[in-house]
C-alpha cells in the first residue's frame, strides 16, 4: 500500500499509480487529508488504496476469459515446462474457445457447469477435470472471491494393457539390430520415458549406470528442445543389466536420432507388423514397474528407479497385475486352498 507524506501545510498526501501515457510517462492520482494527526495519514492512505482497488476491479471487469487466459499463460511461461505451455495454448484455441469471448466479470457458475456438461460428451473424465482446473485457475486469478463449485465427472480407473514377458521377448527379437532396439531396452528394463531416452547422451553413461538428467520436449513453437527434468525425482541414476549396457558400447553422443513422436510412430508400426496386441511405447514402463512389484521390490525403490516423486501413479496405474502373473498367483492361492480342504476332509474320515 502507498505511504502518505506530510506536506509543509501539515496536510497528508498519498499518491497512487494511475496510468502510463503514450509517451511512457507515468501518472499518479493524489489524495489529501487536512487532518495533521496520524488519523489523517491513515485516511489519505485508505482513500488511495480504495481507488487502486476500484481501478483494478474496473480493469478486470472489461477483460474477457480469453484475455485472462493469455495473461495466465504469459505469467507462467518462464517457470513451467514448454509442453505445459503448448497444452495451454492448444486448449485456448480449441477446447476452451467457447469461453474466450465472455467477460470474466460476467461468467457464472451455470455457464461453467454447462461447459463441463458439454465437454463430458467428447472427452474423458480426466481431460474434463484438467480443462476445468485451468478454467478455475484463470478465474481465481481475476476474481479471487468467486469460488467454483462445479459437479465434475467421476474419475475412471484407466484400462491399461501391460505387456507380458512374452510380448517383451518378441519385441526385443523383432527390434534386434534396429534403431528401436536400445530405446525398447531402456524403457522396459529401466524404466525410462521416451523423452528421456531421446535426450540421453553417452556423456551421461558410466559403465552400466545411466544418469537420467535431460528430457526432450516439444516447445510452444513446435520445435524439440532439451530441458532438465521437471522434478527432483526425474533426475536419477539407473543401473542397467549387462545385456542392455552392451548395446551402447561404441556409441558417442545422443544414443538415438529419433524424436519422441518418431519413436512412438515407429514403435506402433513394429507392433502392427508383429501381431502383438497394440499398446503405447510408454506402457513398457508399466511392464517394468509391474515386474518389479511382482518380484517384491519395495515401492520406494521402484519410484526411485522410475523417477516418480510419489506413489500416487504407482498405486493408480502401475500396480495392475499382468495377466500371466495374476494367473500364476491365483494358481498358487487355489492350490493352497484345495490342499487345506483336502486335509479337512481327511481329518473328518479318521475315527
Amino acid at each position: 500500500m502507498a505511504k502518505a507524506k506530510k506536506l509543509p501545510s501539515g496536510s497528508w498526501r498519498c499518491q497512487v499509480y494511475d496510468y502510463t501515457d503514450d509517451k511512457g510517462k507515468r501518472h499518479y492520482k493524489s489524495f489529501t487529508c487536512d487532518d495533521p494527526s496520524p488519523a489523517g495519514r491513515r485516511k489519505a492512505e485508505c482513500m488511495a488504496a480504495q481507488y487502486a482497488q476500484d481501478k483494478e476491479t474496473r480493469s478486470r471487469s472489461e477483460k474477457t476469459f480469453g484475455q485472462a487466459l493469455t495473461d495466465y499463460i504469459t505469467m507462467r511461461e518462464p517457470v513451467v515446462s514448454p509442453r505445459t505451455i503448448l497444452n495451454y495454448k492448444r486448449l485456448q484455441n480449441k477446447d476452451l474457445k467457447l469461453l474466450c469471448d465472455i467477460k470474466i466479470a460476467d461468467i457464472t457458475q451455470e455457464q461453467i457447469q454447462e461447459f463441463v456438461n458439454q465437454d463430458t460428451k467428447s472427452h474423458s473424465p480426466k481431460t474434463v477435470r484438467d480443462n476445468h482446473g485451468l478454467i478455475a485457475a484463470v478465474i481465481k486469478q481475476e476474481r479471487p472471491e468467486f469460488a467454483l463449485n462445479t459437479v465434475l465427472p467421476k474419475q475412471v480407473r484407466p484400462q491399461l494393457y501391460i505387456p507380458s514377458d512374452e510380448d517383451v521377448k518378441r519385441l526385443i527379437k523383432l527390434a534386434a539390430n534396429t534403431d528401436l532396439e536400445l530405446p525398447i531396452l531402456l524403457a522396459a528394463f529401466g524404466p525410462m520415458r521416451r523423452g528421456e531416452i531421446c535426450a540421453l547422451n553417452t556423456e551421461n553413461i558410466s559403465g552400466n549406470v545411466v544418469h537420467v538428467c535431460k528430457n526432450i520436449v516439444l516447445s510452444p513453437d513446435n520445435t524439440w528442445v532439451i530441458k532438465s527434468p521437471k522434478s527432483f525425482a526425474g533426475d536419477r541414476f539407473i543401473d542397467y543389466p549387462d545385456f542392455v549396457a552392451e548395446k551402447w558400447k561404441g556409441l558417442s553422443g545422443r544414443i538415438t536420432k529419433l524424436s519422441p513422436d518418431n519413436l512412438s510412430n515407429r514403435f506402433a508400426r513394429l507392433l502392427n507388423s508383429s501381431g502383438i496386441p497394440h499398446f503405447r511405447f510408454h506402457d513398457l514402463r508399466h511392464y517394468s514397474a509391474s515386474i518389479q512389484h511382482a518380484l517384491g521390490i519395495p515401492d520406494a525403490y521402484i519410484m526411485s528407479r522410475g523417477g516418480w516423486g510419489n506413489d500416487g501413479v504407482l498405486k493408480n496405474v502401475y500396480r495392475h497385475a499382468m495377466t500371466g502373473k495374476a494367473q500364476e498367483m491365483n494358481k498358487i492361492a487355489n492350490t493352497y486352498f484345495s490342499e487345506m480342504q483336502h486335509e479337512m476332509q481327511h481329518e473328518k474320515k479318521e475315527p
